[in-house]
């Protein structure tokens, strides 16, 4: 499992640096795949841990990442951490954003709001419990369909088990920056997924401007297709514009 903030770089590196920000309900090891992917592919790669307390706090870890990255950032984010990147992207030092499955509010919006929006005929949102002392969580019987359908079912019944909780104020804190409107977007829709309906994915993406590539997937696409999702950041990488060498 990748530390906290770790960077790896191999030779022939990319002037991009990578920083992976999770979602809500996991932690940063779901990047592992990818990571390992990007690694082989030459690029400096940071994954974040953030707690998914609050908005400010996680904000404030993947600003620390933005400050260790060796070159201009793209940021990455997967479901709630979509919300983060937008917020965080405001950071002169990030180039573009690339979202997995994600929230992309605008200013004002929280993911709360986002989440509000219906679904449509067939689809599904997150099975939440009620919230308990500010947290919530996904209902651990249902947790392995809906977050990770195409996963094997031990790691899902882990996953299920050691779900981290997603804090209320995470949840419905509009965002005070959207960093969509000026730096180049990209989005991959995971248009299986059971957690955000696709058709909301798709909607967002196509609000924020964002280059949209689609795969049939589960919402937890960096697990069950790494390097699909790798090639879509490397891809990402490709097309952004950098300015400085971000020391």
């Amino acid at each position: 499992m990748t530390n906290p903030g770790s960077g790896t770089q191999a030779t022939g590196a990319s002037s991009l640096s990578i920083v992976l920000v999770h979602g809500a309900f996991v932690n940063g090891s779901g990047w592992q795949q990818v990571h390992d992917e990007l690694v082989g592919r030459g690029f400096e790669v940071l994954v974040a841990q953030h707690p998914t307390t609050s908005l400010v706090d996680d904000v404030a870890a993947i600003e620390r990442l933005i400050a260790a990255a060796r070159h201009p950032v793209l940021l990455v984010g997967h479901s709630y951490g979509g919300a983060v990147i937008t917020e965080a992207g405001a950071n002169p030092k990030v180039q573009s954003l690339a979202y997995v499955a994600a929230f992309v509010p605008d200013v004002g919006e929280s993911v709360a709001a986002l989440n509000d929006a219906p679904e449509e005929p067939g689809e599904t949102k997150a099975p939440l419990l009620p919230p308990q002392d500010g947290y919530l969580l996904v209902d651990p019987a249902r947790f392995p369909d809906a977050f990770a359908a195409d996963i094997d079912n031990a790691t899902t019944r882990f996953m299920a088990a050691a779900q981290l909780p997603w804090g209320l104020a995470a949840v419905t804190t509009p965002l005070k920056h959207a960093s969509w409107k000026t730096k180049p977007s990209f989005y991959l829709v995971a248009s299986a997924d059971k957690m955000v309906p696709p058709s909301a994915q798709r909607r967002m993406a196509v609000r924020a401007g964002a280059a949209i590539t689609e795969i049939e997937s589960s919402h937890a696409v960096m697990m069950s297709h790494p390097k699909q999702v790798a090639a879509f950041i490397a891809a990402a990488s490709a097309t952004t514009p950098t300015q400085g060498d971000g020391q």
